[in-house]
């Protein structure tokens, strides 16, 4: 039995979700050594983290709607290629002026991936496999997270990690360089689909190929538009915590060291990449079997709240053991909720998925722009790297309960129906 073309399109994203961690991740790994190389300070030091997640966080309106009224294919190919250039420039950084503008840049490029990937499930996925679609996308960021270790530390003890910075920028020239030649924006442009599969896609031609208009001011009127928002900000105080600081927290704060960081940076990633396969399934199934708000909010706003508990309880009980395993729970769980917060932004979005995924994914990265930044000032001026854990647990419940109250039976456009 041939293969589905919608199954090596959602495998390239999957593989993409692996290259995009890769190359975001690498600098936190390669963190100690890049300050000691070029003096930068912990203060300093947020403030690089902070603008690659700053531009990146800005950037995913216009990138999801530029892929939602151009077509994926060219925009993916595209941004790839810009980030992977950037993820090259910064194993050329001088300084720290240098490093923060290139970090600036690489954030420009990556902003459109998730987004993007969103449009392209909203287009080619069944309604009823979004959610382990995008419980699989995300679980392979993680997986690149956990892989991330693994690469760099060896080719930074044995090559330096600038060296780092240049492998892993080809290998995204690599996947937009086949991404250009295999994917089409519409079953109907793709070889060799079976009229089973064309049939089987979520939008009609006319949907995909008409000149879309994002009904900006409809969004903006929307209370669950801005719920959605508020709820992504609050979360991503948790998971950026783990993509920008927790490598340099579990060695300077809890004295791991470097040798020991290669499992103790994995295994939260490994947990959290189960909890992304898991929630999939999880919101698939609870909203087949009892519907979308049972099946979106419960997962989302439990998973937010047990995350939380598990922040405080590593930050309150002191050991090297205790914090790895707090916190590899606390991303496992928190990472539950993730496939129930984006398959969100399609029932509620529909064929404007891409800009409402982006929207979300901004007040996300803003939210992690903050706690990035806010972390190296507190870090700086208390010396202590556990007090920042206890602000980014209060977010998680905050999060929790924004969650709780978004409807995602009720679509944002008015001239959308709505799913039970």
């Amino acid at each position: 039995m041939a293969v589905k073309k919608r199954t090596l399109i959602l495998a390239m994203l999957v593989l993409l979700g692996v290259v995009t961690f890769l190359d975001r991740i690498n600098i936190s790994v390669a963190g100690s050594d890049i300050m000691r190389d070029l003096n930068i300070s912990p203060d300093q030091w947020g403030w690089i983290l902070s603008a690659f997640i700053l531009s990146y966080g800005l950037m995913q309106i216009p990138m999801g709607a530029w892929g939602d009224k151009r077509g994926h294919r060219s925009v993916l190919t595209l941004i790839v290629l810009w980030w992977s250039a950037f993820t090259i420039f910064t194993g050329m950084a001088q300084g720290f002026i240098g490093l923060l503008l290139v970090r600036l840049m690489f954030g420009v490029g990556e902003a459109g991936s998730s987004p993007c990937s969103t449009g392209v499930i909203s287009r080619w996925i069944p309604k009823n496999q979004v959610g382990k679609a995008q419980g699989f996308i995300w679980a392979a960021t993680r997986m690149g997270g956990a892989l991330t270790p693994f690469v760099v530390i060896p080719i930074v003890t044995h090559m330096g990690w600038r060296t780092a910075f240049f492998i892993l920028g080809a290998v995204g020239v690599v996947w937009a360089l086949v991404w250009l030649l295999f994917y089409r924006n519409h079953p109907s442009q793709m070889r060799g689909i079976s009229r089973e599969e064309m049939e089987e896609a979520p939008v009609m031609k006319a949907q995909v190929t008409e000149k879309l208009r994002i009904p900006w001011r409809q969004f903006f009127s929307s209370k669950q538009f801005w719920l959605i928002l508020s709820m992504y900000f609050f979360y991503a105080f948790g998971s950026w915590f783990f993509f920008s600081w927790f490598p340099t927290f579990m060695e300077l704060g809890r004295g791991f060291e470097k040798s020991q960081l290669t499992y103790a940076i994995a295994v939260p990633f490994v947990l959290s990449m189960v909890g992304n396969i898991s929630g999939g399934y999880i919101t698939d199934r609870l909203t087949a079997k009892y519907g979308l708000k049972v099946g979106r909010k419960a997962v989302g706003s439990a998973a937010l709240v047990i995350s939380a508990v598990c922040m405080f309880l590593a930050a309150f009980i002191p050991g090297k053991m205790q914090v790895f395993v707090f916190l590899s729970l606390c991303f496992g769980i928190i990472d539950l909720m993730l496939p129930s917060a984006w398959a969100l932004c399609i029932d509620l979005g529909k064929k404007y998925a891409g800009a409402l995924s982006g929207a979300m994914n901004t007040a996300g990265n803003l939210g992690g722009f903050v706690c990035a930044t806010i972390f190296g000032y507190l870090v700086s001026a208390s010396g202590n790297y556990n007090l920042p854990l206890y602000l980014i647990a209060a977010m998680l419940i905050i999060s929790a309960i924004l969650f709780f109250f978004i409807d995602p039976t009720q679509t944002i456009i008015k001239d959308e129906e709505p799913r039970a």
